[in-house]
């Protein structure tokens, strides 16, 4: 098959492909618009991915625009975090440039408008303005301010600009119909004043700033962008869109919209993020339970298993909801390729191998990666103390419970077979302690003589093992429509979302750097934080080896 043939189709490329076929336009440009007010989440990255697709498909270029049009939100920190993100994903454009570059034009732009009788200074209220809007199926009323003359709207407007009027007290509307049918049409605001703060760019340049619906489109038509892909609540927008340019004659892109990225157990709203950073629920933006990249990437999630997250998705025009656990199987099918093997004990129970010699260690040849042959093997020191995972013994086991129990033999990885032969209580009556013997001659995992055992158990020997803090992270909601209901999205926090465990790992996980990802065996993915210090590692779990939740649901938990 060929690389024409292989190439994936959708809506965005047929129409693309025929616009170039058409002579509609003769090359492709496109654009990736982030507001710098937040960091990306996994949303963007399906919008970001279609923009960069589509040029690097067609030949075409991608910039790289930032719309920096409200002061109050915006810093020059979001800016670096989303370049540096989308850098990550591998996104490659031409250049970068802001809305605030083109703000004189914009400006211009607006006093033609003025000039042709197209625009006007309204000295309504916001909530006046509100009011008089109308409603789906009531026209709205024209402001008293509507029909001002040209030479008193243009004074206002540069009066404004210049800073002689409050907050709120004007705004620039363009004059179009306050009955369309379309409330986008009815007369939308343009400018509104802002004196404060300094913008991150222009500092105290300017005194008012442009809305989104007047910025966004005309910098795509200054920046000859083709294609302006973007989500569906924008849909209703395109007439106004297309509007201005008309207007004013200047290039006029096309804009089609595609179903954005909604998922259960998250909210993907900007507002709502902000309000978990702002509120502390949890640590940052970073926090690996956000659905940010940052927060994914700390977390030890890879590009490549986001990008193939947002392939399976697809792009469709319809709205849809994805299962969080698809990107969690995207997670784990990657880094099962790539993550070097380690044992780590996260909840340890001591196991004491009375037969084994007291000043004796050996080494046991384990191996790094089974999924990867060229990644070798490693020597795991063992001796005669060990701690093993609580849940891989019982003293009084359920049916069908083949791990360690009194009598009952099992397997240690890369090691011997042990038997539990008695176990240490303390005062509240806990099993602190476990007891075994080992068959020496079953070093590696094998019996001379044939028998079997039914589970093979992982360990750390307790003289060599490191401690470490293990953070063992879930679903931040416990809804799959987190926003469901009337109580909001808070109310349906997860309460177990983080538990902070501290357990002990192999000694070559000592030393290593920060951003590491490994498989510790039978528990799950996890990746170095920086938290860590060199006397205490920290790890937070990435993907568990296996859909917990899937479980849970079935057996109705």
């Amino acid at each position: 098959m060929s690389p024409e043939e292989n190439r994936p189709t959708d809506f965005i490329r047929e129409a693309v492909a025929e616009d170039l076929k058409s002579g509609r336009f003769n090359y492709v440009r496109t654009r990736l618009p982030p507001e710098p007010n937040g960091y990306l989440h996994i949303g963007h990255v399906k919008a970001f991915m279609i923009d960069y697709l589509i040029a690097k498909e067609n030949n075409g270029e991608l910039i790289l625009r930032f719309d920096d049009t409200n002061p109050t939100k915006e810093e020059t920190e979001f800016v670096d975090a989303i370049m540096d993100d989308a850098r990550w994903l591998g996104i490659e454009w031409v250049k970068v440039t802001y809305a605030s570059d083109y703000f004189d034009t914009l400006y211009d732009w607006a006093v033609q408008l003025v000039k042709k009788g197209l625009a006007y200074v309204d000295d309504q209220t916001p909530d006046e303005v509100s009011a008089n809007r109308g409603t789906l199926t009531e026209p709205g009323k024209n402001s008293p301010f509507r029909d001002r003359s040209m030479e008193e709207n243009l004074d206002l407007l540069e009066r404004m600009k210049n800073g002689e009027f409050p907050d709120g007290s004007r705004t620039l509307r363009a004059k179009i119909d306050m009955a369309h049918p379309n409330i986008n049409m009815r007369d939308p605001v343009m400018y509104r004043i802002l004196h404060e703060p300094p913008h991150h760019r222009t500092g105290t340049k300017w005194k008012i700033y442009p809305m989104y619906d007047w910025t966004h489109g005309q910098n795509d038509s200054m920046e000859g962008i083709t294609h302006s892909l973007c989500s569906l609540e924008y849909e209703n927008h395109r007439p106004l869109y297309e509007w201005f340019p008309e207007q004013l004659g200047v290039f006029k892109p096309r804009q089609i919209e595609f179903a954005r990225l909604n998922m259960n157990y998250t909210v993907m709203s900007k507002r709502k993020l902000r309000r978990l950073v702002e509120e502390k629920v949890v640590s940052g933006w970073d926090d690996p339970r956000m659905p940010t990249l940052r927060a994914m990437r700390r977390r030890g999630y890879t590009a490549e298993a986001v990008l193939e997250f947002i392939r399976r998705v697809g792009v469709a025009k319809n709205y849809s909801v994805s299962d969080v656990a698809l990107l969690e199987e995207c997670v784990r099918d990657d880094l099962n390729k790539h993550s070097l093997r380690r044992m780590a004990v996260i909840r340890p129970l001591k196991v004491v191998i009375d037969n084994y010699p007291d000043d004796l260690t050996e080494e046991m040849d384990a191996v790094n990666n089974p999924e990867d042959p060229s990644a070798g093997a490693r020597k795991v020191p063992f001796s005669k103390v060990l701690y093993i995972e609580q849940d891989d013994f019982r003293e009084s086991p359920p049916p069908k419970y083949y791990r360690l129990f009194p009598g009952n033999e099992v397997r240690l990885r890369y090691a011997y077979f042990i038997k539990c032969t008695h176990v240490v209580k303390n005062d509240a009556g806990e099993v602190v302690e476990v007891h075994a013997t080992y068959d020496p001659t079953t070093r590696g995992g094998d019996s001379a003589d044939g028998r079997k055992v039914k589970s093979t158990i992982h360990w750390v020997s307790a003289k060599h093992a490191k401690e470490a803090e293990v953070r063992m992270y879930d679903r931040l909601f416990t809804k799959e429509d987190p926003e469901e209901g009337e109580e909001g999205f808070l109310a349906c926090l997860n309460p177990k979302s983080l538990e902070v465990l501290t357990g002990y790992v192999e000694p070559s996980l000592a030393t290593v750097e920060v951003g590491s990802r490994f498989q510790f065996e039978r528990l799950g993915y996890f990746c170095i934080d920086a938290d860590s210090k060199p006397d205490k590692q920290v790890f937070n779990l990435t993907v568990n080896l296996k859909d917990t939740w899937a479980k849970m649901e079935k057996k109705g938990k």
